[in-house]
């Protein structure tokens, strides 16, 4: 059936306008239509139906309180999971959820598998390419982790969504949408599972997967209703990183997308802002969006660009992901690629000894400012040694796009000749590079993930904050701190403001143009403690070392996919003055709420009822306004493998 809906949807699809802005991906042409609902039996018209098509007909149409989970009466049946299996374009497309980590336990269990599943467990690649797996399992509730990570004791889905949907086209993310809505399930939306707060995740949850949507398309000269004329790309939701910069350097190009390798450059890296290691002379990658496609809550889908929808335009350019409807492609302008001189080196105080560490690192940072000005990139780690006695300052990569080594030198000297000047000794990495992709694949390595035992917070610092000595003296004492209770900092010193030619309208957080500093750090606990000692690292983080780093930034903000859990008045530290604008598009594009995400745009009204009384995804999503007693009672029972 679904092979004859394609055929017909194929012939009937809008496929481009003069302007380019509706040029579809063949997977954007297979399309659910109203008319092919209506001619289904009205049992499976329920299931399918869009949002406001048969609105009597809807299968759970009264109020609920909490989105329905396996172990309740009005959760779908088997037979109607199948009806959906039977639409998708796929006989495959609709997975039942089972855990990697599985093999570890039970019946299924496989010692070399699980032997060779832990080897391998904090490397991002091993999770990416799994239709359930994100890359911060702890909000997934650690229910199921290799024993040698984390001894979970048994694998039961927890904070897993319930059943995934391989989306191939535009057909099967529509159908999700109109199944989920209508049946009252929970709906998450994942790509590549970069997510530092469980926003991709969620018990008893019908996933959305996009990563299998790879279709890049280059323009040399792309027409925009904007008045943007110039190369430009058309990239697929599930286009990563690594994906983006190999296509775009054999045309000769670069584009503003992420630094991690694995990062899916048009999901919600880019709907949350997105910053780049071009950020400092191109801004950020939200604000070079030219169009996006999406499917709506309702089910429809359609373009967002500057003359079509352009509310949702604007919120989907830094609104962030999984909040307004499922992306399936964006276009981004490019630009013509460059000269990138790199330089890497590092500083360890029990070399040249912590006064003169502490001496040096502050004279780098001291100079955030200038070297944002100056349109570089920096990525540096500050950590404490694994003995707690020493401090290490890596300078991954200071990037310099567009700036040969002699002009990278001049830039530095003043750091240089300060480091010359405490006697410490210094052989700085320094390569030029051709062009921008080179310089990435040599220093911008694959980060270790699944890390079972620390949160995460980030702050955004701004450039008041290193214009006099106090100033600067004040901000870097904040950070000696985090570093001297034994916390690591991950630190980026860029500037993405458009100031020569004006910031664009979009909803991308106003504290990102003020900013010269955005440093994440993280707190991390015992393996094997409690959830209260749990609970009580995770309010010192937030409240202890995030609230000094908030204290020295009245007015700034965080980075929304970077940020903590728990972050305090989140909706000003997201979106600053934009919050107002961004909960009333969201009110009209989704008012039944839904796509919901935690700490996403109109998310307040509900919460997760987490099973273990930690801040995750492994329990109930319900509305905030009622009873205790309700909540105990539809409390999610566990499922085992």
């Amino acid at each position: 059936m679904a092979r004859f809906i394609h055929s017909i949807l194929l012939a009937t699809s809008l496929l481009s306008s003069p302007s380019q802005s509706r040029i579809l991906f063949p997977y954007e042409r297979r399309q659910l239509t109203r008319e092919y609902v209506a001619s289904l039996p009205e049992e499976d018209a329920q299931l399918f139906a869009f949002g406001d098509q048969f609105e009597t007909l809807a299968v759970n149409a009264t109020d609920k309180r909490c989105r329905y989970g396996p172990q309740d009466g009005k959760w779908p049946s088997d037979k109607a999971w199948q009806k959906l299996a039977k639409q998708l374009s796929t006989t495959d497309a609709l997975i039942k959820t089972t855990p990697q980590a599985s093999v570890c336990y039970g019946t299924t269990k496989n010692e070399a598998k699980c032997q060779e599943l832990t080897k391998n467990w904090n490397n991002s690649y091993t999770h990416i390419d799994d239709p359930t797996e994100v890359l911060s399992p702890i909000y997934q509730g650690l229910t199921c982790q290799p024993p040698a990570i984390y001894d979970s004791g048994n694998c039961t889905l927890g904070g897993y969504p319930s059943y995934v949907i391989k989306a191939a086209d535009v057909l099967d993310i529509q159908l999700g949408i109109n199944f989920a809505r209508n049946d009252g399930v929970r709906l998450v939306v994942k790509n590549t599972g970069h997510d530092f707060a469980g926003k991709s995740v969620g018990a008893g949850s019908l996933s959305i997967w996009t990563h299998g949507l790879k279709d890049i398309q280059i323009f040399d000269n792309y027409v925009d209703e904007s008045g943007y004329r110039g190369p430009a790309v058309k990239a697929g939701a599930g286009v990563q990183d690594f994906d983006l910069y190999k296509a775009v350097n054999d045309k000769g190009l670069v584009v503003v997308g992420g630094a991690g390798q694995t990062v899916g450059a048009m999901g919600g890296y880019i709907q949350g802002g997105g910053h780049s290691p071009l950020s400092s002379i191109y801004g950020m990658a939200a604000d070079q969006a030219l169009g996006f496609e999406i499917v709506t809550p309702t089910g429809e889908f359609l373009s967002a660009n500057s003359t079509s929808n352009p509310d949702l335009f604007w919120a989907l350019r830094g609104g962030g992901g999984g909040t307004f409807g499922v992306v399936t492609s964006v276009a981004v302008k490019a630009f013509k690629d460059m000269p990138v001189t790199a330089v890497s080196w590092l500083l360890d105080s029990a070399t040249i000894g912590k006064d003169k560490f502490w001496a040096a690192s502050q004279a780098f940072v001291d100079r955030a400012s200038s070297n944002a000005d100056n349109g570089t990139y920096s990525y540096l780690i500050m950590a404490p040694s694994a003995n707690g006695k020493d401090y290490t300052f890596i300078m991954q990569a200071f990037l310099a796009p567009n700036k040969t080594a002699k002009e990278t030198t001049a830039i530095l000297s003043p750091y240089f000749s300060r480091l010359t000047a405490l006697n410490i000794p210094f052989s700085p990495n320094m390569t030029e590079y051709k062009g921008f992709y080179p310089a990435w694949q040599a220093h911008f390595p694959l980060e270790a993930q699944s890390d079972v035992q620390t949160a995460y917070g980030s702050r955004l610092f701004p450039r008041s904050n290193f214009d006099s000595e106090t100033g600067r003296n004040i901000t870097f004492n904040v950070l000696r701190q985090t570093l001297e209770a034994g916390q690591s900092i991950i630190a980026f010193n860029l500037g993405p403001t458009l100031a020569r030619g004006g910031n664009p309208d979009n909803a991308v957080n106003p504290a990102w143009r003020n900013a010269v500093l955005h440093a994440i750090a993280g707190r991390r606990w015992d393996v094997k403690a409690s959830v209260a000692d749990i609970l009580a690292a995770r309010k010192s983080f937030t409240n202890g070392t995030m609230q000094k780093w908030r204290d020295v930034t009245p007015g700034s903000g965080s980075y929304l996919n970077e940020a903590d859990r728990l972050e305090p008045n989140w909706q000003q530290s997201f979106w600053g003055d934009k919050y107002a604008r961004l909960l009333q598009i969201k009110k009209e594009w989704d008012p039944k709420d839904v796509f919901w995400a935690v700490n996403a745009v109109g998310s307040e009204g509900w919460t997760v009822e987490s099973v273990d009384g930690l801040p995750d995804e492994n329990g109930k999503l319900c509305k905030v306004n009622t009873t205790s007693s309700a909540a105990t009672a539809d409390a999610p029972m566990l499922q085992a493998f």
